[in-house]
């Protein structure tokens, strides 16, 4: 038997706040001689602006990137919004809208272009390809030492190679030394990972790199590269 569908209050307080301020916004605009099709396009704006500014700061925010040009952008069309349903709540005369209200009504559409270009243009979260030089520092590479009969001229005989004695029967060879234990990561981590790298691909459409993971996740470095391993 299949369960009866749940409403989603949140969803729906959402969509009758955004409604009625679309409907604010349209009356304004109109008020201010923006009639026909050009009213309908003025709440269509300022809420794409705030949607564009507010999804900026998600991208931003994880990889610790300036966000004040978003904020205030969103703070522009916040304002905006905001403006449009207080004046239409019996506080301006529509029928008689002061002139200053007509200039900021008039120059929106200039000031959202310039929002949305700026917004667009942000640097996105920084994408290093793996093994990369963004990634980190470059290791300088240190020259191994050379065997002391390297050093020699070349005048000097080279001495004879000696042959290895043969193990005594009976004797056991010394065992190596063991090798480290791979880090152990939990699946669930695992499965948590997956999700993080599915949804940074999504937003950014790169892969997600190993310093972004380990910010994301909060987990030490050596922890990250076993996930970003078996991510791979």
């Amino acid at each position: 038997m299949r369960a009866a569908p749940r409403v989603d209050a949140v969803l729906v307080q959402a969509v009758i706040a955004g409604a009625l301020s679309f409907a604010h916004l349209h009356d304004l605009a109109a008020a201010a001689g923006q009639d026909g099709w050009k009213a309908w396009a003025y709440p269509i704006s300022v809420d794409l602006l705030l949607v564009a500014a507010w999804r900026r700061l998600r991208m931003l925010r994880p990889s610790g990137q300036p966000v004040r040009a978003a904020w205030f952008w969103f703070a522009v069309a916040l304002a905006a919004s905001l403006g449009a349903n207080v004046a239409t709540a019996g506080l301006l005369d529509l029928g008689d809208v002061p002139a200053w209200l007509r200039i900021l009504v008039a120059g929106w559409p200039a000031l959202a272009f310039l929002g949305g270009t700026l917004l667009v243009h942000l640097p996105a979260q920084a994408e290093a390809p793996q093994g990369s030089a963004a990634a980190g520092p470059a290791e300088t590479a240190v020259p191994e030492p050379r065997p002391a009969a390297e050093s020699k001229t070349e005048s000097s005989p080279e001495p004879q190679p000696e042959v290895a004695d043969a193990p005594e029967p009976g004797r056991e060879l010394p065992a190596s030394a063991p090798s480290p234990s791979p880090v152990s990561v939990p699946a669930a981590l695992v499965d948590h990972a997956r999700k993080v790298a599915d949804d940074h691909h999504a937003r950014t459409g790169a892969p997600i790199d190993t310093d972004t993971l380990r910010a994301r996740l909060g987990v030490p470095a050596h922890l990250a590269d076993a996930i970003a391993a078996q991510l791979a």
